[in-house]
């Protein structure tokens, strides 16, 4: 018998042979409905040959439109439509106006409580006017492409901050295009979408808005203030105006991606570490993982890179355990593909190895870098080793610190010439040098895997009955909720009474009015 939840193998086959029939239908038919002499010209080249090879593409359309084929070719001919005309491929920072980086009104920074990036609009900085609208448009397009392509598939959580803002801020044509971003253009890239402190001035476009959004991605609306955001999003990626501690200000250039910086380094100064910090371009491999048994002989018979201090290396990787995934680059085969393990702090499992392995005929000169510096130490963090051989990075938690899921790691790969050498001294003067375009460059996310006796532990805790937290943080929760409402009813019942007086102050004037007519007439009647 097969385990409960999972589908036995013809089931599996059954549907996985339904997903290439549905992707085969809909790019034959697209093809042959879409593709005629006359409308070809409507799209980009570039799109329509990556609908030809990219399975998941069509398949991100297709879940969007519950696989209906005929709804998914309407949602990809209007997406390719408008990528032509926005001319999304080519959108980069040279060709759009500088003041829309300038304005810090749309930016990528942080994460959420599930990992996920955030997408945040300061809807304040944000003046409505139809000179520039496109402009703007185009620069909401600009950071959207910039992130699928780096991060494809991967979903984006959206952020409306409206703190502070007024009838001048309200641009209810940005903000449909904005969610035909996410309905049609970028299929399946909405995680949720976070409004911040609502003005009630509002409360009437927002009932237009949900009605663009639909019934599938209305449930994705979450409606906070500052009482509640933090279900969502850690203090940590919450500015100081929404309660919380994180010291990042929006400034350009450069443009606030990841903001990876150099960790903690056991192996003293790291040279050239301060140039390279524009990532212009995603590194384009392919993430193919695989299990590492399948390729240990070839591991093995690569030599590893000499350090001064190889056998204190050595003694501390010992303790930490092989990766078992393969990310195959076009410079490097990095293992693990995506996540680094970093136990709980019951575990107790503080380090974890990154493999690096010279696929190519040159010396590849390496760093690593960290979304949180201060927590990591990174063994070494940065040199350059021989074509066929392979590298341990130690990664080791700091100062008792905890490993958490918002932490990202970034390896940073080019290729060296012979003539160039890899010697130390020359590396700070290879990062100043190496184009942007020749630099590889992979992400990984840091997993926080709880200790089995901490899991046993609380579920014994749980069966027992041991739910007081739980219990406490219950009742904070509804306090929390109920002082919200509060608040909610205070600002209504302040709006009646605003509304009471301006009637009463109406019905004064008219009655007013009405007296004086009557005044009037009086003197006409006795004189008659």
């Amino acid at each position: 018998m097969g385990s409960r939840g999972r589908p036995a193998p013809a089931a599996a086959v059954s549907v996985m042979e339904d997903r290439e029939k549905l992707i085969n239908e809909t790019r034959q038919r697209f093809a042959s409905e879409y593709l005629q002499q006359d409308k070809a010209e409507k799209y980009d080249s570039r799109d329509v040959e990556r609908l030809q090879q990219d399975d998941g593409w069509i398949e991100s359309y297709l879940k969007w439109r519950h696989h209906n084929v005929d709804d998914t070719l309407k949602m990809i001919d209007d997406s390719f439509q408008w990528r032509k005309e926005f001319s999304v491929h080519d959108l980069s920072e040279s060709n759009l106006p500088q003041w829309t980086f300038e304005t810090g009104a749309v930016y990528l920074h942080g994460y959420d409580k599930e990992g996920t990036k955030m997408f945040w609009f300061r809807v304040k900085m944000h003046v409505k006017d139809a000179k520039t609208s496109l402009d703007k448009k185009k620069y909401v397009a600009f950071w959207l492409e910039r992130y699928a392509k780096r991060e494809q598939g991967k979903p984006l959580t959206v952020v409306f901050d409206l703190t502070e803002t007024g009838l001048s801020n309200i641009d209810l044509d940005f903000v449909r295009f904005i969610i035909n971003c996410f309905k049609i253009y970028y299929p399946k890239y909405l995680s949720k979408m976070i409004i911040y402190e609502m003005p009630w001035i509002m409360n009437a476009a927002w009932k237009m808005i949900k009605s663009w959004l639909g019934p599938d991605a209305v449930n994705m609306l979450k409606f906070t203030n500052k009482t509640d955001v933090q279900e969502y999003i850690n203090t940590e990626y919450l500015p100081a105006h929404m309660g919380g501690i994180d010291p990042f200000k929006y400034s350009y250039p450069p443009l606030p991606d990841d903001d990876f910086q150099t960790p903690i380094c056991e192996n003293g100064p790291i040279p050239g570490e301060d140039e390279l910090d524009g990532k212009e371009k995603g590194d384009g491999d392919s993430k193919e993982i695989v299990d590492t048994n399948h390729n240990e002989e070839s591991l093995q018979k690569t030599k590893k890179v000499s350090f001064d201090d190889t056998e204190r290396s050595d003694s501390k990787t010992k303790s930490a355990k092989k990766p078992q995934t393969v990310f195959k680059g076009s410079l490097l085969n990095i293992s693990p593909a995506e996540d680094i393990h970093f136990g709980s702090k019951e575990s107790g499992e503080t380090k974890c190895l990154i493999v690096l392995t010279n696929v190519t005929k040159n010396p590849v000169a390496f760093k690593v870098r960290t979304t949180a510096p201060e927590k990591y130490r990174v063994k070494p963090s940065n040199g350059s080793f021989e074509p066929g051989t392979s590298l341990d990075i130690l990664v080791s938690l700091h100062g008792g610190v905890e490993a958490s899921p918002q932490d990202r790691f970034l390896v940073m790969a080019a290729e060296m010439n012979q003539a160039a050498g890899g010697g130390p001294p020359d590396l700070g003067q290879f990062w100043k040098e190496v184009p942007r375009d020749q630099v590889m460059e992979h992400r990984l996310r840091c997993h926080v895997v709880e200790s089995y006796k901490a899991s046993n532990v609380a579920k014994e805790n749980f069966s027992k009955g041991f739910a007081v937290g739980s219990s406490q943080e219950d009742l904070h929760s509804k306090i929390t909720k109920l002082m919200a409402s509060n608040r909610r009813l205070e600002e209504q019942i302040n709006r009646c009474v605003w509304f009471q007086q301006l009637l009463t102050g109406l019905v004064t004037l008219l009655v007013a009015i009405v007296s004086l007519s009557l005044y009037q007439q009086s003197p006409d009647k006795d004189m008659q």
